[in-house]
């Protein structure tokens, strides 16, 4: 009995994955579908209503823990999750038409998400099917806080397990192996609609011990970066994904290259920048091969991504190129974060710092009008960095003003926590001194952020 009820809470959850991949209105959709409906309908058969519950990370029936069920089903608990979904109903008189709607209302984007998922299938003509939270009774304590710090736990929850799906599809393909479209893709689509105004929190998330990390988080910051923006510039909801996703593999290429030539520190021969150099191009080959799953986007933004605007990077060209937009974008991601980041042959920048560079290479290394988008979106102080006033006291950007992108709005931290000043409101009383390393000088008000 217990097989038939896993048998099709898997084919539910895989017919979800495939849907998030290919739509509702594909020929493989209805493969899914089917199939899930027939193992519905043996599991009902035998056990009639079966109510799926998700208790923590784990997938119960009745006073079973499903532990192998839960165990390869993890990001969609969270997924589940995250759509305030804890309780799933299915009565033996459910529809395979109820299933596809059931289906659709779980591929919403998250904003849209009603506060009563029951009313809505509801509207939506599903009756055998019922959805919501499992309730746990709070004795005392702020409610407000409660739910904050509940919904803290599910933000980390589902970053770690989009990570999870990424790292493994990226191990794939190193290992030459098959990979996982549908749960790579969810993965990133998590992420996505994580973002907002959250960006810099998600980036702060990166810490994933992978091959060489540096290299992993790299990779993961420039994806968030590319997906934010491109969500800015007004980019469709599916090409933002396939962004992100081409993001991620823009630089497999520097996973095939010693891990002592990427961390060296000091000089490089000419021999192993040659070898760095290659990346691009050996990256690229790699995603020919994951082409049917992946498409072509990422072997496009893979070879492009150092090609420069004015096609003075590498790998070099004999002939007159158009880069497609996407690599142009990463291309910006990429050296902002490279910049940004601290590494072993170099201290970080300051913010300052990192938009002269970028903005001296503005029409050369990049496409004019997206670079200048993309620091009107995130200011040239982005939101989290530490700064000291001119009148002595310190503070953390809290929001960037894209009308005056080099006067952002702070809140004051020291000697007296809670002021909100916007910048642009000062008049010049009060600007931005210095740029305060969180490692070094700023690190002592890091508790105060």
């Amino acid at each position: 009995m217990i097989k038939n009820v896993e048998s099709a809470f898997r084919s539910i959850i895989s017919t979800l994955q495939v849907a998030t991949l290919y739509g509702t209105n594909h020929a493989k959709f209805e493969k899914y579908l089917d199939q899930a409906y027939r193992d519905l309908r043996l599991a009902t058969d035998e056990s009639g209503d079966i109510v799926i519950g998700i208790v923590g990370d784990e997938i119960a029936w009745g006073k079973e823990i499903l532990f192998d069920l839960s165990k390869t089903l993890k990001s969609m608990i969270l997924y589940l999750k995250s759509r305030h979904v804890e309780r799933v109903n299915f009565g033996r008189d459910a529809t395979k038409e109820e299933m596809r709607r059931f289906i659709e209302f779980l591929l919403l984007p998250k904003d849209r998400i009603p506060e009563d998922p029951q009313q809505y299938l509801s509207d939506h003509g599903v009756r055998n099917i019922s959805v919501g939270r499992i309730t746990v009774a709070l004795a005392t304590g702020d409610q407000s806080l409660v739910k904050s710090a509940l919904d803290a736990v599910d933000y980390l929850s589902v970053y770690e397990s989009s990570l999870d799906n990424v790292s493994q599809s990226i191990d794939s393909i190193l290992g030459n192996r098959e990979m996982d479209p549908a749960a790579l893709r969810l993965g990133v689509s998590n992420i996505m609609e994580s973002l907002g105004s959250r960006y810099q929190d998600l980036l702060k998330l990166t810490t994933v011990k992978r091959y060489d990390m540096t290299t992993f988080v790299h990779i993961m910051n420039v994806s968030i970066l590319a997906m934010y923006f491109a969500s800015r510039l007004s980019f469709s909801r599916d090409d933002i994904l396939d962004i992100g996703t081409a993001a991620l593999f823009h630089d497999i290429g520097k996973l095939y290259i010693s891990r002592s030539i990427i961390r060296k520190e000091g000089k490089l021969t000419d021999e192993e920048f040659a070898r760095i150099k290659s990346h691009s191009v050996l990256g690229a080959e790699i995603l020919l091969k994951y082409t049917p799953t992946l498409g072509i986007l990422p072997v496009v933004v893979c070879f492009e991504h150092h090609l420069k605007y004015d096609l003075s990077g590498y790998p070099r060209l004999p002939f007159r190129h158009e880069q497609h937009v996407a690599s142009m974008i990463v291309a910006i991601c990429d050296v902002y974060d490279a910049l940004l980041a601290r590494r072993s042959y170099k201290a970080s920048y300051a913010p300052m710092v990192i938009h002269d560079i970028m903005t001296g290479d503005r029409g050369k290394g990049f496409e004019p009008g997206l670079l200048d988008r993309f620091f009107q979106y995130m200011g040239v102080w982005p939101v989290g960095t530490l700064v000291s006033l001119s009148d002595g006291r310190v503070a953390v950007v809290r929001q960037a003003n894209e009308d005056e992108i080099f006067l952002p709005t702070v809140e004051v931290l020291y000697p007296e926590k809670g002021q909100e000043i916007d910048l642009r409101s000062t008049q010049g009383s009060v600007s931005i001194a210095q740029f305060l390393d969180p490692v070094h000088e700023g690190k002592a008000y890091l508790p105060l952020v």
